[in-house]
């Protein structure tokens, strides 16, 4: 990546309507849109296509300049292979061309218009793209009655379970306002980046007091409610991976390049570990480890109890959340830890055998020493696997690259934690299911479903809804015991397209993507009668809703809490030509 200079200082985010910040002029929008992809230096600049930042229909997005992997196609595409329109956005259905001029203030009512078939040709036109592969969403707040942080993940329903785990329910945390209806918070414009370059700016998380972001080279606390800057830990280059996970007193990990990539240098690597104090808004330590004399260059990292995990082709690694190294990769090893999930339980994906022979092993594994309390092997031919959730333990595979649409999942495997033994394999078809998982190094980076109450919830494919041009689809539950749909089943509504963010005790906390005349949804789903209870809706109007679908479930991080929505991008690209103000993130919240 061309190398980006330090971002201006930035005025904190004003509350209310979208636009520039008040006394300050328009941005000139950078000349053209960014390569769309996970993980390294981008090939020459694109040609300028409609809809920013998403290569046309039928192009394989490519990576960000100056992250591992250029050149290589995203997971679960072959080069050449015609991408399908992003979840929720259908030709004719609920995306917008571009951003639309951002000056009214957020709540105003109104918005929608008729929907004709003109405006329907030129949708689908442009919504028929791929959408940039980006990472899970995080949540961790701290109000469950045990005084703990609740470090659910977000779209991806986290690696902990929620419930009893029987099948049972308890009762959920967020609780439905007298009125339902959001206003804008604040937004918080992109940053620049300059020369046709795109840079990582993956990881957000939720405290009691501040919504947390990567930005380029730096993670920012904002003010829940307004907005403003907190505090600001600047980092001497990118980053590459976020935790999914908090510590009980607030601390999580991120991964991150030692220097801001340039052309003659474009990656330098993803070898630094950091851990941060959300609460004081501190950077506590940076570690790296080294394989003979050479930095390990890490592919994800993750946190359970006060442990500190990282994994790569090189092996793994831990640490205490102290600094205090735990264990590190041995040269007389034959297998390696590709990488962990984390949260209540601490799970490695442990490749062996040879390339052509591999297989891979969940351990379950003691977060203090790495001893290896359970072990399930996966077939052989299976190269690859993402951790869902560590307990109950649910791990995700395309077997035999037979999903057929890039998710990275045909089949979930549920297993028992303490004793290695398989309880029982779903399967779940790419063309009946919406969930995803980036399982090629990201290991615990799924969307789009949860598991709590010994079940997992999975939304199906889009279909035709009652009205014209409407899409819409359901969640549906599987028993994590016997493998079978319960028969529960929450439906969108005509004009929604719903997913699961995360587990809220043994409620499904879900968002609705809107309609092309209404604000998205967050609804609480009752675990045992699956009764839906709008928690939190969007704004109608033209210009909120616009941004609002700008940030899909699958491709940005959403994070809701305590009345409180947060939507963030997960790539920062320069904006082509003509289009109208970028946000790096925005806010919303009821009264």
């Amino acid at each position: 990546m061309t190398q980006p200079p330090p971002p201006p200082p930035q005025q904190p985010p004003q509350p209310g309507g979208f636009g520039p910040p008040p006394g300050q002029p328009p941005q000139t929008p950078p000349q053209t849109p960014p390569p769309a992809a996970p993980q390294s230096p981008p090939p020459a600049p694109p040609q300028p296509q409609p809809g920013y930042g998403y290569p046309q229909y039928g192009q394989p997005p490519q990576a960000p300049y100056g992250q591992p992997g250029y050149g290589q196609p995203g997971y679960g595409q072959q080069p050449g292979y015609a991408q399908q329109p992003g979840y929720g956005q259908q030709p004719g259905y609920s995306y917008p061309q571009q951003t639309m001029p951002l000056q009214p203030q957020a709540g105003q009512p109104g918005g929608g218009g008729k929907f004709n078939a003109q405006l329907a040709i030129i949708v689908a036109a442009v919504v028929a793209i791929a959408l940039i592969i980006g990472g899970g969403v995080w949540y961790a707040n701290s109000g469950k009655d045990d005084g703990k942080k609740d470090d659910t993940a977000g779209s991806s329903g986290g690696t902990g379970g929620s419930g009893d785990n029987k099948g049972g329910t308890t009762s959920g945390k967020e609780k439905a306002p007298a009125d339902p209806s959001a206003r804008v918070l604040f937004q918080v414009p992109a940053p620049e980046v300059k020369n046709d370059s795109t840079v990582v700016v993956s990881g957000s998380w939720l405290t009691d007091k501040a919504y947390v972001k990567s930005g380029i080279a730096q993670i920012v606390g904002y003010d829940r409610d307004k907005g403003g800057q907190l505090w600001k830990i600047p980092l001497p280059g990118p980053v590459c991976q976020a935790s999914r996970h908090v510590t009980d007193d607030g601390k999580t990990a991120i991964l991150y390049q030692p220097a801001m990539p340039t052309k003659a240098d474009p990656s330098h690597g993803c070898s630094q570990l950091a851990v941060i104090d959300l609460d004081a808004g501190k950077k506590l330590w940076t570690k790296t480890v080294k394989t003979g004399d050479d930095l390990i260059n890490f592919d994800n990292v993750t946190v359970s109890g006060k442990t500190v995990a990282v994994g790569s082709t090189s092996g793994g690694a831990a640490f205490d959340v102290s600094g205090k190294l735990l264990w590190s990769p041995k040269p007389t090893d034959t297998c390696y830890d590709a990488g962990y999930g984390g949260g209540e339980k601490l799970v490695a994906v442990r490749k062996c055998g040879t390339y052509d022979q591999r297989q891979l092993h969940i351990q379950t594994i003691d977060p203090k020493s790495g001893k290896v309390i359970s072990e399930y092997k996966m077939a052989e031919g299976i190269e690859y696997a993402s951790i869902v959730s560590t307990n109950p333990l649910v791990v995700a595979a395309d077997v035999g690259d037979s999903a057929g649409d890039g998710s990275g999942i045909s089949d979930f495997f549920s297993i028992d934690n303490k004793t290695g033994k398989l309880r029982t394999r779903i399967s779940a078809p790419g063309e009946q299911f919406a969930a995803r998982c980036e399982g090629i190094t990201r290991i615990e980076y799924c969307n789009l479903l949860a598991v709590g109450n010994d079940r997992l919830y999975l939304p199906t494919e889009e279909h035709d809804g009652t009205g014209e041009y409407s899409r819409t689809n359901e969640i549906v539950a599987f028993d994590l015991t016997t493998g079978k749909q319960t028969g529960q089943r929450a439906d969108a509504g005509d004009g929604y397209t719903i997913s699961p963010l995360r587990m809220d005790g043994g409620n499904l906390i879900a968002y609705k993507r809107p309609p092309y005349d209404k604000g998205g949804q967050i609804v609480s789903i009752d675990g045992g009668s699956f009764k839906q209870t709008k928690l939190l809706e969007n704004p109608a109007s033209d210009q909120v809703r616009d941004v609002e679908t700008s940030m899909s479930p699958e491709y940005s991080e959403f994070l809701y809490g305590d009345g409180q929505l947060y939507m963030s991008k997960v790539y920062a690209s320069n904006r082509s030509a003509g289009r109208d103000k970028e946000y790096l993130a925005v806010g919303f919240g009821t009264s």
